[in-house]
C-alpha cells in the first residue's frame, strides 16, 4: 500500500523505490552469542562467574517479593502512608538502564548521547508531556555533569540515578508507585527524601538477609531450575578449564541455590569460591584482606596465604586475588549481568575478558522477529530515506507531501517503542540511536547473551568477530548482516538446502 501510494506522487522515481529496503526473511537466533569485541575461546583457560542472574535465574515471584517487602518497610519504619498498601508490582512497567532525576523525582530513557527519549518520561505512574520536559531541561539533553557517575550512581553533585541491574525493577517500581500516591493524594513531599527511604528500604531487603531467607524457604517458586546452566559448568569443568565464583551473596543463599541447580557437589567445580565480596569495591579497594568461612558460616582468623579448591571465603579484594592465583590478562573471561559492578573494572583495569548475561535480550529477539516487527522497521528504515532524499524539492506539493511523511514517521516510531515496552520501548534503542544502557555494554563487554546456556552452541576454540558495520561515512559495501555467528543458523540453512534436494 505505501509503495503504491508512493508511486502515484510525481517526483517518486523508480530509482526512489531502491531506497526502501527489501523486507529480510532472516530471523536472529536468540541463542546466538553477540560480540563487541573479537575474542576467541581458545585463548580463554579461565572462567569466572557471578551468581545472581548469572549462574542463577529468578522468576517474576522475586521482584513482587522485594517489592512488597520494602514497601511494608516504608510504612512501618518511615512512617509511610498505610495507602500505600494498594499498590502492587507492575511486572512490565519499567526496564532497566533507565535514568532517574533525584531531584525532580523523573524516570526516564536516555540515549547514548545524553538526549531523553521523548514520550518516556514518567512522573510516578503517569508519563509527563514532551513540552512540559523540554521546559524543565531546556530542550532534551542532559549535561555531562548532571548524569550519574561512572557506576551510575547519583553522587557528589550528580542528579541522576542509573538503574543497571536487574534486580532494580522493584525499586524503579516503588519509587513511582509513592510518587503516583503522594500526587494523587496532593502532598507535599521531598522528592530527594523519598529517593533516599526507597533506596534504603530496597537495601534492607537484601542486606538485612530478608529476601534470602524468603528465598531459601521457598526456592522452587523463586528460582528457575538450570538445567542448562549445569550443563555449562560440567562441559567447561570436563574440558580442563580453572573456573571461580565472585559474588556479592552469603555463602548459605549460594549453597542453597547452587544445590538446587546444580547438586550438592556444586563446588567440586569451581577452584575458588568468593562470597559477599563487596563488588565494585572488590575490584578498587585493596585494604580488605580475604577471610575464609567454613560451611556453618564460622569466620577463620588465620591469615590466607593461598586460596585453595573446596574452601569458601568472604571479601577479599582483587589485587590479592590477582597475587595469589597469577590469573591475569584476557585468559580469563568473567561472566556478569551488571555493566558497571562486574565488568567495567576487570576490562578497564586488569584486561580480563569480560562477557554480560543479558536475560532481556532473548525476548527482545524475538519481537524483533516479528512479521510485524520486519515490517514496521523496514517501512520505517525506507521512509526515512525517503524523506532525507525528497527534502530537497522545495516546491509546496513536495513539501507537504513530506511534511505527511514526517508525521508518519513520527507514529511509527512510537509503534516501533510500543512493539517492545509501553511506557519505555526496547532496553537498547531509543527510536534509532542506542541507548545508554547499549553504549556501556559495547564498551565494557567483550561479548553478551541472554544467559550462559548460550555457550552450549559452541566449542572452546570458537572465535566471536563483531559485525563489521559501515561508519555514517562508510558505504555499505558489505550486504546486510544477520546473525550468522551461531552455529544453530548453518544447521537450519544446511535443513533448507536439503529440503530442497
Amino acid at each position: 500500500m505505501h509503495v503504491i501510494l508512493l508511486l502515484l506522487h510525481p517526483l517518486v522515481f523508480p530509482s526512489h523505490l531502491a531506497l526502501i529496503p527489501v523486507i529480510s526473511k532472516n530471523s536472529v537466533n536468540p541463542d546466538t552469542i553477540f560480540a563487541n569485541n573479537e575474542m576467541s575461546l581458545g585463548d580463554i583457560e579461565i572462567y569466572g562467574f557471578d551468581y545472581d542472574y548469572t549462574l542463577a535465574f529468578y522468576s517474576r515471584h522475586l521482584h513482587t517479593l522485594i517489592f512488597n517487602i520494602a514497601r511494608d518497610i516504608l510504612i512501618q519504619e518511615h512512617r509511610y502512608p498505610e495507602g500505600l498498601r494498594e499498590y502492587e508490582y507492575i511486572p512490565n512497567f519499567v526496564v532497566r538502564g533507565l535514568h532517574y532525576d533525584v531531584q525532580r523525582a523523573l524516570l526516564m530513557k536516555i540515549d547514548a548521547f545524553h538526549y531523553i527519549q521523548l514520550g518516556t518520561v514518567y512522573r510516578g505512574l503517569h508519563p509527563v508531556p514532551d513540552k512540559e520536559v523540554i521546559a524543565m531541561y531546556d530542550g532534551c539533553h542532559v549535561p555531562l555533569e548532571n548524569m550519574s557517575d561512572f557506576y551510575g550512581k547519583s553522587s557528589h553533585g550528580h542528579t541522576m540515578k542509573q538503574y543497571m541491574d536487574i534486580f532494580s525493577l522493584p525499586e524503579m517500581n516503588l519509587l513511582c508507585s509513592v510518587n503516583d500516591y503522594f500526587m494523587k493524594h496532593n502532598i507535599d513531599y521531598e522528592p530527594v527524601h523519598l529517593y533516599k527511604d526507597v533506596k534504603e528500604a530496597i537495601g534492607d531487603v537484601h542486606v538485612k538477609g530478608i529476601m534470602y531467607r524468603a528465598v531459601e524457604a521457598d526456592i522452587e517458586n523463586y528460582i528457575s531450575y538450570g538445567e542448562q546452566t549445569h550443563a555449562v559448568l560440567k562441559k567447561l569443568y570436563e574440558d580442563g578449564k580453572k573456573m571461580f565464583l565472585i559474588t556479592n551473596s552469603p555463602f548459605d543463599f549460594v549453597d542453597r541455590g547452587m544445590n538446587y541447580i546444580v547438586g550438592k557437589d556444586w563446588r567440586d567445580l569451581f577452584d575458588i569460591v568468593i562470597v559477599q565480596a563487596d563488588k565494585p569495591g572488590f575490584f578498587n579497594d585493596r585494604r580488605k584482606p580475604f577471610r575464609r568461612v567454613t560451611d556453618k558460616g564460622v569466620l577463620h582468623w588465620d591469615r590466607i596465604h593461598k586460596l585453595e579448591k573446596g574452601k569458601i571465603y568472604k571479601q577479599g579484594n582483587l589485587y590479592e586475588f590477582l597475587r595469589l592465583t597469577g590469573w591475569r590478562g584476557s585468559k580469563v573471561l568473567y561472566f556478569g549481568d551488571h555493566i558497571y559492578s562486574d565488568l567495567a573494572d576487570l576490562t578497564l583495569k586488569h584486561g580480563w575478558r569480560t562477557g554480560a548475561i543479558i536475560p532481556e535480550l532473548r525476548k527482545e529477539i524475538k519481537i524483533m522477529n516479528t512479521e510485524e516487527c520486519v515490517h514496521l522497521m523496514t517501512w520505517l528504515q525506507g521512509l526515512t530515506g525517503l524523506i532525507e532524499h525528497m527534502q530537497v524539492h522545495r516546491d509546496p506539493a513536495s513539501q507537504a507531501v513530506v511534511q505527511e511523511w514526517i508525521k508518519e514517521r513520527e507514529a511509527m516510531r512510537s509503534q516501533t517503542k510500543d512493539i517492545f515496552n509501553g511506557q519505555f520501548g526496547s532496553l537498547f534503542r531509543t527510536y534509532h540511536n542506542p541507548t545508554y544502557f547499549s553504549r556501556r555494554l559495547s564498551r565494557f563487554a567483550d561479548i553478551y547473551m541472554a544467559s550462559l546456556s548460550c555457550l552450549l552452541n559452541y566449542d572452546f576454540h570458537h572465535t566471536f568477530f563483531p559485525r563489521r558495520t559501515p561508519l555514517q561515512h562508510e558505504s555499505p559495501f558489505w550486504p546486510e548482516q544477520t546473525s550468522l555467528g551461531s552455529p544453530l543458523y548453518f544447521k537450519n540453512v544446511k535443513c533448507q538446502n536439503n529440503s530442497r534436494e
